[in-house]
């Protein structure tokens, strides 16, 4: 089973995120199939979380 996201007080920041997402495409040749699939699905949400969590520091600091 592919590793849940970090719980939402330890969320690393979406470019750490969004650069294992490019490098697992990478070593798939762009193909997602099974494992490779699923821990792409589990990278996205936790980059969609990231960014969010990385906009509200934006606004909270505005």
């Amino acid at each position: 089973m592919p590793p849940t996201p970090p719980p939402s007080g330890s969320v690393r920041p979406a470019d750490v995120v969004n650069e294992e997402i490019r490098a697992l495409v990478v070593r798939a040749g762009g193909w997602l199939y099974g494992a490779s699939r699923q821990r792409y699905e589990v990278l996205v949400e936790e980059w969609m979380v990231a960014v969010a969590a990385e906009r509200c520091e934006v606004v909270e600091a505005a």
